[in-house]
């Protein structure tokens, strides 16, 4: 369910608890921005009745005003230190709230895993964990500030009523209308910084986008062309903020009318009660100086335009954060807990030169059978409503070697994504060694399944650590080995403590080290989706030869281009529109003239 069509009530009641959970997560600073807050507004509500009493003091023959006098600078000299702790207050528990709320999207976003990226744009995302936790990180002081300002309005109300039962009635009937003015606002606001930040969200992963095809884009000589593209939201961003300068200035006016009128009719009411002779001079004094405190209220409009855009932002956040997570089970595979310790039976840190597996994995032949049985049951998975893998039934014994065959669009890569647990089918289940991936735990599925793919992205400081990610040093040299990667990281001047960032990598280098990440970590199962697209021949040959050769105690599943990747694989699974057309040998499968099609086609 989209923001729009999430039903509205339920929609600004979540986005409310977002809010509220915000102001409780932002330490201890919101209760020192209160504290200040509400204090410098009872200072301000003492310091008309202190004032007026000096004018009456003043007026006064033989009257003493010094102490007076010290009185109304001891008021202002509190307010003012008062204001100055609430704004070191407010900023430092707005950046508390930003962050924790923005660590908190950032952690669910990638516990989402990829199927929140098929449901909300890149750049969608990041603005809704950048800019929008921002806008909610400065609900409290909106917040707190907007209700601080009621206090000199209720404080005034009572003042003027002790002063003269008159006076407040003539303040009451302009605090109401201020209200209706005030509330008006905030409803319009929120509405139209909505539509302002869904603006904001479609050119930035427009932008993200044309980024990522930067390249092709030089190329074609189209940087016109995306830029109209980029920018095509841009009208709507400008009629978005248009609307909601129109909503401040339609506010602005109507609080510009409202507000004199109240001190207006107060003074005038105060001025008619001291010719009656009900009122002292200095009363009548203090009532206009409560007027206009109490009128203050009038100034919130800011802080409600900034608690209105909270507000929408928090709509937008809570919307991720309603995304489902991926929820992982309390068990382990079979096997698991025979598992040696780290860096048994690697003294030397290096492994074998022939890429041997870690053993910190399960090998078959260790007494428990072959591991790494990969079973699909009806799998069923949609996009966009759109079914795209249908009823799939599949067995690929442990440590066998599969290719996934198929034209572009028949969900081999999606096929690749559910047998490792990147996402969940809609119908059916996958099981891998007779235990269904939802009940896995996640230390235990991510030890077994290694995946790779064609960018790969690298994590880690050094090269070791980039393939290692957490595990025994030599696992790194041994699985580089085997993935053709440790003869140009050895060239390296740091050989494999080469900082990832500065290590000059051709888009094949990449792909080995993303290879040999994978050969690290997929102690049971590894998953190539198009991992060796960019490798060179030779490369290719002697990647290929480890999968089939050096490291068939783990099953693997090839997503295969080349009709050599798939001959070399023990099965072909061959995929059509989402349904398993065939199955079996390649060169079984080769005299289909339409299996060898699609090899013609993907290879020209």
């Amino acid at each position: 369910m989209s923001d729009a069509q999430a039903p509205g009530g339920q929609v600004d009641r979540t986005a409310d608890r977002l809010l509220f959970e915000v102001l409780r997560r932002s330490g201890r600073w919101p209760a020192v921005y209160a504290v200040t807050a509400l204090a410098g507004a009872v200072v301000e509500l003492l310091l008309p009745g202190a004032l007026g009493r000096a004018v009456d003091l003043l007026v006064t023959p033989g009257a003493g005003i010094a102490d007076a006098l010290l009185v109304c600078v001891a008021l202002v000299v509190t307010v003012v230190a008062c204001d100055a702790v609430a704004v070191l207050a407010a900023g430092s528990g707005g950046a508390q709230a930003a962050r924790w709320l923005r660590e908190r999207v950032v952690r669910h976003v990638l516990a989402a895993g990829p199927a929140i990226s098929r449901r909300l744009p890149a750049g969608d995302l990041v603005t809704r964990a950048g800019a929008n936790t921002e806008e909610v990180g400065a609900a409290p002081e909106a917040l707190i500030t907007a209700v601080a300002l009621l206090v000199p309005a209720a404080g005034s109300l009572v003042a003027l009523a002790l002063i003269d039962p008159w006076l407040a009635v003539a303040f009451s009937v302009g605090l109401a209308l201020i209200g209706v003015v005030l509330r008006a606002f905030l409803r319009e606001a929120t509405a139209v910084a909505t539509g302002y930040q869904e603006a904001q969200s479609d050119i930035a992963s427009r932008l993200i986008d044309a980024l990522s095809g930067a390249r092709t884009i030089a190329a074609a000589g189209t940087e016109d062309l995306e830029t109209e593209r980029v920018l095509k939201p841009l009208p709507r961003l400008r009629a978005h903020g248009l609307a909601l300068w129109r909503v401040n200035a339609r506010a602005g006016v109507q609080a510009a009318i409202v507000v004199p009128l109240l001190e207006t009719a107060v003074i005038g009411v105060g001025g008619l009660r001291l010719a009656a002779g009900e009122l002292s001079v200095g009363e009548l004094f203090a009532a206009a100086r409560y007027a206009v405190l109490g009128a203050g209220i009038g100034s919130a409009l800011g802080y409600l335009n900034r608690l209105g855009r909270a507000r929408s932002a928090a709509r937008r956040v809570r919307h991720v954060l309603d995304q489902p997570a991926m929820a992982y089970g309390p068990d382990d595979l079979p096997g698991d807990h025979h598992l040696s310790e780290p860096g048994d039976g690697h003294r030397d840190g290096h492994g074998d030169r022939h890429g041997a597996p870690d053993p910190d994995v399960p090998r078959a032949g260790r007494g428990h059978g072959p591991c790494g049985r990969l079973e699909l049951r009806d799998v069923t998975v949609s996009v966009d409503g759109r079914p795209v893998l249908r009823g799939i039934d599949l067995v690929v014994p442990g440590g066998a070697a599969m290719a996934v065959v198929g034209r572009s669009g028949s969900g081999k890569s999606l096929l690749a994504a559910v047998a490792g647990r990147l996402a969940d089918p809609d119908g059916g289940e996958v099981l891998l060694d007779g235990v269904p991936l939802p009940r896995l735990g996640r230390a235990a599925l991510r030890r077994a399944v290694g995946y790779a793919f064609e960018r790969p992205v690298l994590f880690g400081a050094t090269l070791a650590e980039a393939i290692a990610v957490g595990r025994a040093p030599h696992v790194a040299r041994s699985a580089a080995v085997a993935a053709a990667a440790d003869p140009f990281i050895r060239k390296l001047p740091r050989s494999y403590d080469t900082l990832v960032g500065e290590a000059p990598m051709s888009g094949g280098e990449r792909q080995r080290v993303g290879l040999a990440r994978a050969f690290a970590h997929g102690g049971r199962l590894l998953i190539l989706d198009d991992a060796t697209s960019s490798l060179d021949t030779v490369t290719e040959y002697q990647v290929a030869r480890a999968l089939t050769e050096e490291l068939r105690d783990r099953t693997r599943l090839i997503v295969a281009h080349r009709a050599a990747t798939a001959a070399r694989a023990d099965l072909v699974v061959w995929l059509e529109d989402g349904r398993i057309r065939g199955r079996g040998p390649h060169e079984v499968l080769w005299r289909d003239p339409a299996y060898r099609a699609v090899f013609q086609v993907a290879e020209r």
